[in-house]
């Protein structure tokens, strides 16, 4: 099974051969950003769905309490590149609406069930967002 560092570089090196199909088939992306204290590049394999020509993917973090640091990258900056297999685009990260997360939840945990498991565990609102392809 593939994770963190190792997932990102077998998925960027086989345009999502390997890797996009991760644990029990659960599709994944790869999303970069800048780091928000170094600036840097920062890349994560995360569990998505494409949602009206979107992407959408869940700050989970298996439910800690904190938000995971990607998605503090993205609330610094939401200007991204997505990789869905071997396509590579630039995109707009924003969190859904409580409206959307309504519709949207329900469509993620069907594909990750665990993210029921995660929100129970943990106070926070567990946010999904929405990255947006940018023309």
């Amino acid at each position: 099974m593939l994770f963190g560092d190792e997932h990102v570089r077998r998925y960027e090196e086989t345009d999502g051969e390997v890797g996009h199909d991760w644990e029990g088939g659960a599709p994944c992306l790869v999303l970069t950003m800048k780091g928000r204290r170094t600036g840097e590049p920062r890349k994560f394999a995360l569990i998505y769905q494409e949602h009206d020509g979107d992407y959408v993917v869940v700050a989970s973090k298996g439910g800690a309490d904190s938000h995971p640091g990607w998605y503090l990258n993205l609330q610094q900056d939401p200007d991204v590149q997505v990789q869905v297999r071997a396509d590579r685009f630039p995109a707009k990260a924003r969190t859904a609406t409580p409206e959307e997360k309504a519709r949207l939840w329900p469509k993620m945990v069907r594909v990750w069930p665990d993210y029921d498991e995660y929100q129970k565990k943990t106070d926070r609102d567990i946010p999904v967002v929405i990255l947006e392809r940018v023309a």
